[in-house]
């Protein structure tokens, strides 16, 4: 094979740190970038949180667009001149006992987060009072085998004679009348109707640990003994004939019944809570929607000053050229936050400025509107409004919302226009709300109210908007009682 040299001219896009860092901050949550910002600070020397008390004189407008601290940074006073030892007025015994103290008593300075108990699971809860039980330990290892089946509605999730058998392998001489004596007992454990095999045995477990002077109590478990199918089904005449009661006496039966709670195990379940922080505020300011980034997302960073004027030594020491990399990292690091700001902030205001109806009046007023739409406007890839609209949230008038909950398809008018799906959504839900229980609205009637507002929408999609609503069909809203 004859070897030769050609040239060859092309294009590619080459994705330089700096690139890479900024699309990293761009697409970060607000959580996720006060991390990121955090681990910056830790692991470079240059970077610091710019002391508010310290620059209050200097524009803050002009700090945030500052893209270059080198001139800044340097020309402060050099500080080298400070000696190694400086005098002190404490002792380290001083500064160790009032630790202590600090210590020993709860700190006013400490967060709340990290004084919150650890979450309780039903499991826990469960195996608590089993341990402050009596049991004996053949009956203590039964109850554990039947608390490890129960899920966290309070429900078992396999049978009896599962959990029977599934003992058999560890208790040659075990009786099925202990597993289910053992069960019973742990059905006397808080919370009422926890360990049930079936909704029917939950709510009668809540009943019989009812006192006996609670009217209907008897009625009550008659009817969720026997005929908690006619209850569903909502067979007022049939049920009035069964239990013998009066169409009063049977409401007030059916009011005892709802009391009781159907997912006994939520009540323990507990989670910690999941904080949503708002990248931007929509505030109505002389009748005109502003725009403002949240100032509590992330701390405002500078070069620290003492580092920076280090750094002209000209010599080439590896402590220096260790400097002058953290000086640069620190400066395109500040430079992708004001980016992402930057960016942010345009597409919140875009946002803001098609979406005005919704702030003024709601789900239902919501436009239909696509990436394309900002991306045109903006002069931006849709990729990039993709990033920046994942997991940013905006604080409006109407509650707090992800930047995403306002990009939605459309569907057609009769005048010739378009709705946004989103306001069908909100217009099915407000119909659905104001119905008549007794005679609920099929998908055939809403979509017929719709398009008597001059909205099509057939049948098949209301259906779909419905179900993902979690809202039930109009049999099963349908309420006699």
């Amino acid at each position: 094979m004859k070897q030769s040299l050609q040239l060859r001219l092309g294009q590619q896009l080459t994705m330089t740190p700096q690139l890479q860092q900024a699309i990293k901050l761009l697409q970060l949550s607000t959580l996720d970038l006060q991390q990121e910002i955090q681990n910056a600070l830790e692991s470079n020397m240059m970077l610091e949180v710019a002391d508010e008390e310290a620059t209050g004189a200097v524009d803050r407008e002009s700090l945030d667009r500052k893209t270059d601290y080198s001139d800044q940074a340097t020309s402060e006073g050099s500080q080298t001149d400070i000696p190694d030892d400086l005098p002190i007025d404490t002792s380290w015994e001083d500064v160790f006992d009032s630790a202590q103290a600090t210590i020993s008593g709860v700190g006013e300075s400490m967060e709340f987060e990290s004084q919150r108990s650890k979450s309780e699971t039903l499991l826990d809860h469960l195996l608590w009072q089993l341990d402050v039980a009596h049991f004996s330990e053949r009956d203590h290892e039964i109850a554990e085998t039947i608390i490890d089946s129960i899920n966290e509605d309070g429900y078992l999730v396999s049978s009896l004679e599962e959990i029977f058998h599934g003992l058999l392998e560890q208790m040659d001489d075990l009786e099925f009348d202990e597993v289910e004596a053992v069960l019973h007992q742990v059905q006397n454990f808080d919370p009422p109707g926890v360990a049930a095999r079936d909704l029917s045995d939950c709510l009668l477990l809540q009943l019989q640990q009812l006192s006996d002077g609670i009217p209907y109590k008897k009625e009550a478990i008659e009817l969720v003994g026997r005929y908690l199918g006619l209850l569903a089904s909502q067979d007022q005449a049939k049920l009035m004939r069964k239990l013998g009661l009066t169409e009063s006496q049977l409401n007030r039966v059916i009011a005892l019944i709802r009391t009781l709670d159907p997912k006994p195990g939520t009540r323990i379940e507990n989670s910690d809570s999941e904080y949503v922080i708002p990248d931007v505020y929509v505030v109505k300011v002389n009748g005109q929607w502003q725009v403002e980034l949240n100032p509590d997302i992330a701390p405002k960073l500078r070069i620290n000053p003492f580092y920076s004027s280090m750094i002209k030594r000209a010599d080439s020491s590896k402590d220096n050229s260790c400097m002058k990399d953290h000086l640069q990292e620190a400066r395109w690091f500040i430079k992708s936050l004001h980016s992402r700001n930057e960016t942010l902030l345009r597409v919140a205001r875009c946002i803001v400025g098609k979406q005005q109806d919704f702030l003024e009046h709601g789900s239902i007023s919501m436009k239909p509107m696509v990436l394309r739409d900002v991306a045109e406007e903006l002069q931006l890839h849709e990729s990039t409004i993709s990033r920046v609209t994942t997991q940013k949230y905006m604080h409006t008038p109407n509650g707090i919302v992800e930047f995403k909950y306002f990009f939605s398809s459309h569907v057609s008018t009769a005048a010739g226009g378009e709705c946004s799906s989103t306001a069908i959504r909100a217009l099915i839900k407000e119909l659905v709300e104001n119905e008549n229980q007794t005679k609920p609205l099929s998908d055939s009637k809403i979509a017929e109210l719709l398009k008597e507002k001059g909205i099509n929408v057939a049948r098949r999609t209301i259906a779909k908007y419905r179900e993902a609503m979690n809202i039930a069909s109009s049999s099963q809203r349908k309420r006699l009682l």
